[in-house]
């Protein structure tokens, strides 16, 4: 990773609009990409793709957009009007993604783009720069409320949208307990959801104290350190025997356990033996009751050993996943947001300059300084 001069974005396509970016922030998914698990990446490539900023030009078929309107991005692009869009299903998107070929033959099918994520996402340039080009501008970008700050704004990007559908693919119900493994932003952010949508408990697993600590005092959860406790036994203890009702996965595929299941992994990975580390869907798989939903939105890339099919069968679990559909939440969590109902703006502990681009991510990386999101700050 380097910082570098490249020249600035253009108009290439009449619903394009060029952003002037205020705020961009790493996220955890971005790790993969370092970590070489997504292996389209080319020399010169932009990452980023939780982005907020203002319109500084627009393409002449652009309706919704103006000069100085001051726009949160959506990290997915979607063309708004194939039946994937229409369904409100925005990252099956048939038309964003402008490098089809490596999904489609990976999948079965493209999925759509995503903003500085590899050429298997379309090859788009991210948004840790100072202007960005905004392919289907009409449908990416959302106009700021007056009163809500860029700090907060910033988040309703990608975070809070994917922790949002987390949450809400797991269909929970009033009362339920809902478990989220991870304790980052899309956790947290999973956490906040869960209660906007009815749960009755909350729990947050992960290693790092001073996070489990953001989840019990900003998302009133209680916690487990798996490093400490037995989650399945922990997790059966707190519920009576009987599960929690709602499990999710906001870890993915570089998710980390202990002992042996531990060594497995890391040992199959890293001889290109499976793709991913799935030791937190195990764990969400033997967890959640029978009869419950297990929700995935941590990225999962390709393969992975080891899966308790037996156990999601027998149980009777539901399964729901994807990439966030952020045009379906965007507007309501600015609202929320606007409202006071939530701020996601405490997941912004570092701002710095993008030539600090190396220390952020590495703080970010090793969690370091309690480090939460490092984010980028181009304008100043």
């Amino acid at each position: 990773m380097s910082t570098e001069s490249v020249p600035d974005p253009t108009i290439l396509n009449p619903r394009d609009a060029i952003v002037r970016v205020f705020l961009s922030s790493v996220c955890g998914s971005d790790l993969h990409l370092l970590g070489g698990y997504i292996p389209a990446m080319r020399a010169g490539d932009i990452i980023g793709h939780e982005f907020m900023g203002e319109i500084i030009e627009v393409g002449p078929e652009v309706k919704k957009l103006k000069k100085g309107d001051r726009v949160v991005v959506c990290s997915v692009l979607a063309c708004g009007g194939c039946e994937f869009c229409q369904r409100e299903e925005y990252s099956l998107c048939d038309n964003s993604n402008a490098e089809p070929e490596w999904t489609e033959k990976a999948y079965g099918y493209p999925v759509a783009g995503i903003f500085g994520y590899s050429h298997a996402l379309g090859g788009y340039a991210g948004s840790h720069a100072e202007y960005t080009r905004i392919p289907f501008a009409d449908n990416t970008c959302f106009k700021v409320p007056d009163g809500v700050s860029n700090e907060s704004a910033l988040f309703t990007s990608d975070a809070f949208p994917t922790g949002y559908m987390a949450a809400d693919f797991a269909g929970i119900e009033p009362g339920d307990t809902v478990v989220v493994w991870g304790a980052g932003g899309v956790g947290l952010m999973a956490m906040h959801s869960a209660w906007l949508l009815g749960a009755g408990r909350v729990i947050a697993i992960d290693q790092y104290p001073y996070r489990l600590e953001q989840a019990r005092t900003r998302a009133n959860a209680e916690v487990l350190n798996f490093r400490e406790v037995d989650v399945l036994q922990a997790l059966k203890e707190m519920t009576g025997g009987r599960g929690p009702d709602r499990c999710i996965d906001c870890v993915g595929m570089e998710a980390n356990s202990t002992g042996i299941e531990k060594i497995y992994d890391y040992a199959k990975q890293y001889a290109r033996l499976q793709n991913d580390r799935p030791a937190v869907l195990r764990q969400a798989i033997m967890a959640c009751r029978k009869g419950g939903t297990v929700s995935v939105i941590g990225v999962y890339g390709g393969f992975i050993d080891k899966f308790p099919m037996g156990a999601a069968m027998n149980k009777g679990l539901t399964f729901r996943m994807g990439q966030q559909f952020g045009q379906r939440y965007i507007p309501k969590l600015l609202d929320i947001v606007a409202k006071g109902e939530v701020d996601p703006a405490y997941l912004l502990t570092h701002k710095l300059s993008l030539d600090m681009g190396q220390e952020g991510y590495m703080m970010f990386k090793e969690k370091t300084n309690n480090n939460m999101r490092s984010v980028f700050a181009p304008a100043g």
